[in-house]
């Protein structure tokens, strides 16, 4: 080993883009980051994280409440200066009797209060309250379980775009290379006398368009890199080195099977939380209508200076109140939530169906695109044997030239059609997951899948 390759390796350690750019991802790997790295899951992450901070909030509506209060008030009310003497424990009989107890003097006082509040009774509001929280909570976990398999699908998406505009551009490039010994066999038999121009004009043109077809395509890898970066919430300058992707796998179970487990989608299970929250709200505006019992402890300082102490009290108070009468609005209260709740039924019974049409949809794309799959394979085997017979036939000058070029064409669009139909095939059973309430991972080949697969492409 040379120094420069010692130099060579002692960047690669030190430089984390470095060994990420020699990094190779797969799907599952693709999936993991982004359920992990997406920003829209570290938003609902975010919520959910919010959600169990508001039920502890709603628990400690169970605790006592303390309080502490600085009050500063000067006065000469006849009844409030008389009380506030009292309170700074300076009144005196003599003073006060040879004064004028109508129009006494300014007073200054300061009360610092501290106060003691304990709930008793609420009538089930609070622990109401508490529970809707508790289910708000449950339900922005599920929301964000949801989302999660969410970004999993969308960098999974953007995987395979990326992946089938670079197996593209190989074939395109596989396809020029041939056109061009084509276009090079063709001028020299011009050259020679033994084939018209027109031939060589018809290669030209045949290999200035999948010049043009691998331009764009190029450009259109770049576009699904960034995707692809974007999706994991990197720099669009991360370069990435992907697996091949293989055959998709069989759906392995009918359709029930996808239907029984779309009944527990998270999504699903957050709207069935957010209505047994709004359940109960049909209590807490029932207990508007009992009895609120607290007790509240109270100790007061008085001064006539700021945080003094001259005069000292305490006061335990046990309070009971309730409203006799509130023009019906606790009622109406009521009513409006039940309204609610039946509307909430309606909705989610809506919601579940249209998931299990999605569900079916999904289904049937994905049977469709798999079949699609099997046929556009067998095309490819056909397309290439056939660009295999007619150009042995070419090199025995048995054919012309544009035989063989139709022959080349014909097997890349065979090639490309077989990548479009591989490419959708997984998609459509990655979205079939994602539908059925499944991890995407579950659908993804294994290594029976693939050799299955290639003992078939061998038979084939």
């Amino acid at each position: 080993m040379n120094h420069r390759t010692l130099l060579a390796a002692a960047l690669l350690c030190f430089l984390p883009s470095a060994r990420a750019a020699g990094e190779q991802l797969d799907l599952a790997a693709v999936m993991a980051r982004a359920r992990d790295q997406a920003r829209e899951v570290t938003a609902a992450r975010a919520r959910a994280q919010a959600g169990a901070e508001r039920v502890r909030q709603a628990k400690a509506h169970r605790l006592p409440r303390v309080s502490l209060q600085e009050i500063w008030i000067r006065t000469d009310s006849p009844a409030e200066a008389f009380a506030l003497l009292l309170n700074q424990k300076r009144f005196s009989l003599p003073e006060f009797a040879a004064g004028d107890p109508n129009n006494p003097d300014a007073i200054e006082n300061a009360l610092t209060r501290l106060e003691i509040t304990l709930p008793l009774y609420t009538g089930g509001e609070i622990s109401s309250r508490v529970r809707q929280a508790q289910l708000a909570a449950e339900g922005a976990m599920e929301s964000a379980a949801w989302i999660e398999e969410g970004a999993a699908l969308a960098g999974a998406e953007a995987y395979i775009r990326l992946t089938q505009i670079r197996e593209q551009i190989e074939l395109l490039e596989s396809s020029l290379e041939t056109v061009r010994a084509h276009v090079k066999l063709a001028r020299a038999y011009v050259d020679q006398g033994m084939l018209v121009r027109s031939e060589l004009l018809r290669a030209e043109v045949e290999q200035a368009g999948i010049e043009d077809l691998l331009s764009r395509a190029r450009g259109q890898a770049k576009v699904a890199e960034a995707n692809l970066s974007f999706r994991l919430a990197l720099d669009f300058s991360t370069p990435w080195q992907l697996e091949p992707l293989a055959d998709p796998p069989p759906l392995g179970e009918p359709l029930d099977g996808w239907l029984g487990s779309a009944e527990t989608r998270p999504d699903l299970e957050a709207a069935r939380r957010r209505l047994d929250a709004g359940e109960l709200e049909v209590k807490v505006s029932r207990s508007g209508r009992l009895p609120k019992v607290g007790l509240v402890v109270r100790g007061d300082l008085n001064d006539e200076s700021l945080f003094g102490s001259r005069g000292d009290s305490t006061a335990v108070m046990a309070v009971a109140s309730v409203d006799l009468f509130s023009g019906g609005r606790h009622r109406a209260a009521a009513a409006a939530a039940r309204a609610e709740v039946e509307a909430g039924r309606s909705e989610i019974e809506q919601f579940r169906e249209g998931i299990r049409l999605s569900v079916k949809d999904a289904y049937e794309q994905a049977a469709s695109a798999r079949e699609r799959h099997r046929t556009a394979r067998t095309a490819q085997a056909a397309a290439r044997e056939a660009e295999r017979i007619i150009g042995e036939r070419f090199d025995k000058g048995v054919v012309k030239t544009i035989d063989l070029l139709d022959a080349t064409t014909a097997r890349r669009e065979a090639d490309t059609r077989e990548l479009m139909a591989r490419t959708e095939a997984h998609l459509a059973s990655l979205t079939l997951a994602v539908r059925a309430g499944r991890r995407p991972e579950s659908v993804l080949p294994t290594n029976d899948d693939r050799d299955s697969s290639e003992a078939e492409t061998s038979t084939e």
